[in-house]
């Protein structure tokens, strides 16, 4: 298993500098492949504008790379889809895509929406709360698609500092994802962020999978998508340094037992207990206060079969 690993290491793993932009547009060209970029935003408006408009520049004006530039609102209270227009980006509303399903409130619930929302081969999906954004980190993770067709899957991998300390950010990676795929899928650990929100993939197998709702959507996908088309399949680019917000120690708990229950469906189906999670808070007049989460986590089945979507893909 290690040899496996260390074998895919060697020639899965690249870095954003290994795919300038026109070597991809070249590449775009002769595979005659679409692309598409899918921004899932909710209450945005700080970054989201800047992030689109290096986009459109760059890899829309500049060199036609990207044909479709999507934000995926869940639902924001505040001028996240405004500014996402404004600065170039189509911005679609997750509750007009597939509307005779209520929509479910999670990141994963949008990303699966999205596939129903564009027509691109290749969609390239960017979280919207980054900052110092780099065209590199969509760029990169399109490098190993256009160039290798046995590549279906592109994880982005870069350093995470957490404020002013350096590789000290994805702590739920650290302390619940690493070691669940180290022990339960070790042909998986090799991927330096397998949480990271820059990832790409081919329609052709991201509308086989399944989607958990939540925050549990990119191991469901990782896992997945290893049992689908294998690790060989699967790639990670390094883009650098990925600075976004931070969440505070509660919020990282909620979305650590979430990982684990995504974990959890995917190793003994059908055999679950209905987990919930209770945290505490300090209260003024002293003593804690009790708060209990529920961590289940609802995903959605393949795309494909879904009839909107095959009817959509039938009439393209």
């Amino acid at each position: 298993m290690i040899e496996e690993v260390e074998r895919w290491l060697e020639h899965r793993s690249w870095t954003a500098n290994d795919w300038p932009v026109e070597r991809l547009a070249a590449l775009k060209r002769a595979t005659g492949a679409s692309v598409a970029v899918v921004l899932p935003a909710l209450n945005e408006e700080a970054t989201v504008g800047a992030i689109v408009d290096v986009i459109r520049r760059e890899l829309v004006e500049a060199v036609p790379l990207v044909d479709e530039l999507v934000v995926l609102d869940s639902g924001s209270t505040d001028r996240t889809a405004e500014l996402a227009r404004a600065a170039g980006a189509r911005v679609v509303h997750r509750d007009a895509v597939l509307p005779r399903l209520p929509a479910l409130p999670g990141k994963g619930e949008v990303l699966w929406r999205s596939l129903l929302a564009t027509d691109s081969d290749l969609i390239c999906f960017v979280d919207a709360d980054l900052k110092d954004f780099s065209s590199a980190f969509v760029t990169g993770i399109l490098g190993p698609l256009l160039a290798e067709q046995d590549v279906h899957l592109v994880k982005a991998m870069y350093d995470r500092p957490l404020g002013s300390e350096p590789g000290q950010g994805g702590r739920v990676t650290e302390l619940m994802a690493r070691p669940l795929l180290n022990m339960h899928w070790p042909r998986l650990s090799g991927f330096v962020q397998p949480l990271g929100g820059e990832y790409a993939g081919r329609r052709s197998l991201l509308e086989q999978l399944p989607f958990p709702v939540g925050y549990g959507v990119e191991l469901g996908l990782l896992v997945d998508a290893l049992h689908t088309v294998g690790l060989d399949a699967l790639a990670q680019v390094d883009v650098g340094v990925r600075v976004h917000r931070h969440q505070d120690g509660q919020a990282l708990g909620r979305m650590a037992a979430t990982i684990y229950r995504t974990a959890q469906v995917r190793l003994a189906r059908g055999h679950l207990v209905r987990p919930e999670l209770t945290q505490f808070d300090r209260l003024p007049e002293g003593g804690f206060e009790a708060h209990t989460h529920a961590v289940d986590t609802e995903e959605r089945p393949p795309m494909r079969e879904i009839p909107e979507y095959t009817e959509r893909r039938a009439a393209a």
